[in-house]
């Protein structure tokens, strides 16, 4: 077991990464020592784990209830979060239950909302499932929730006691999903590292096949960028704000398709859109774009937005994105070259219409 530290300003806690770490005696004794937990997951992951992880958590006393809800994007809302208070109440939970989130970015994402305001806030630990999720959603304290209008417009920082990254999880991953996770590693290498770039494109054959080794050091390369950038920017100041390179054409697209586009998947078309637009302001050399589009084909994820979603589209959904400062100024991530990005603070809206014209053409 690796395990990477999280030291911030009150609160510190650790990333455990590992294969076959979820019933670690370490792990159980950890566990163990809170009295009252309720483990929260979705309807495809109890089917799934049933039997094997979260039974065996009832006999060993690790956790005392559960609340099981739908899968999906679409119920990441009130409703998913009154669900979960009321159910804890039911519980007669207090102050000091903890509140496992056993999922994806969904489940993390509303476990640690729900345990931000239960009882003006309770403990949650995360034990991310997915890969997106294990690279990235687990990691830094953002929870939330979706409103009809914008993606993760409502929310709070609250940071876990602990997140477990337990690589066996992924076995059991839809080929789709395992693939969208991949958008948001490459996210980290266009940022930050251009031989981690080339050497994911090197390297993802075995990391389909999921070669432990491989694994191993793509997913904690990737969490220790997390953590550097969270470490020095835990509020979204200033420098945390650059992971979100392709999110805000990323979170239109999920905004407008209603989640039938996954996370990952939206991201890497708003990648590739945003380096169109540091091509037409004269960022980023033609070969370097290449690369990027290049990289996320051969990986089998999306360079383009939906056929039928156009400027308008785009532009209704971008103008409320939770990054912007002003609802007049659209915040835009875009890369330079691979391995260094720049912050735009208000893209230019004839830029932004040349961007998506272009993909639509694509």
């Amino acid at each position: 077991m690796k395990k990477l530290k999280i030291k911030l300003h009150g609160k510190k806690y650790f990333v455990n990464i590992g294969y076959k770490i979820i019933n670690d005696a370490n792990i159980i004794s950890y566990l163990k020592l809170f009295k009252d937990v309720v483990l929260i997951t979705n309807s495809t992951l109890h089917k799934i784990y049933k039997k094997n992880i979260i039974d065996n958590f009832m006999k060993l006393k690790v956790i005392n209830n559960k609340i099981i809800l739908n899968d999906g994007e679409i119920y990441k809302n009130f409703n998913s979060i009154k669900i979960i208070i009321d159910k804890l109440v039911k519980f007669n939970c207090g102050r000091k239950v903890l509140l496992i989130a056993f999922g994806g970015g969904v489940i993390g994402d509303i476990t640690g909302f729900a345990a931000s305001i239960y009882k003006r806030g309770v403990k949650y630990i995360n034990i991310p499932t997915t890969l997106l999720s294990q690279v990235d959603a687990s990691i830094g304290g953002k929870t939330g929730i979706n409103s009809i209008l914008s993606k993760n417009i409502i929310g709070t920082f609250y940071h876990p006691e602990c997140v477990i990254i337990d690589l066996i999880f992924l076995k059991t991953l839809r080929k789709q999903d395992f693939i969208s996770g991949l958008s948001e590693i490459i996210k980290y290498a266009i940022l930050f590292d251009k031989k981690f770039f080339y050497w994911i494109k090197n390297n993802f054959k075995k990391i389909f096949l999921l070669d432990k080794k491989t694994l191993l050091y793509c997913i904690m390369k990737s969490c220790k960028f997390k953590i550097k950038i969270i470490v020095k920017d835990e509020r979204e100041k200033d420098c945390r704000m650059f992971l979100n390179l392709g999110h805000t054409f990323g979170h239109a697209i999920e905004s407008f398709t209603k989640y039938t586009w996954l996370h990952g998947e939206a991201v890497s078309a708003g990648i590739v859109m945003s380096s169109y637009y540091s091509k037409f302001l004269g960022k980023i050399s033609h070969k370097e774009i290449d690369e990027i589009v290049n990289l996320f084909s051969i990986i089998g994820l999306p360079i383009n937005g939906p056929k039928n979603m156009k400027f308008q589209d785009y532009l209704k959904y971008m103008v409320r994105d939770k990054k912007n400062v002003s609802n007049k100024k659209i915040r835009l991530i875009i890369p330079e070259k691979i391995g260094k990005c720049i912050l735009i603070k208000n893209a230019k809206i004839d830029v932004l219409r040349q961007t998506i014209n272009k993909n639509l053409k694509n």
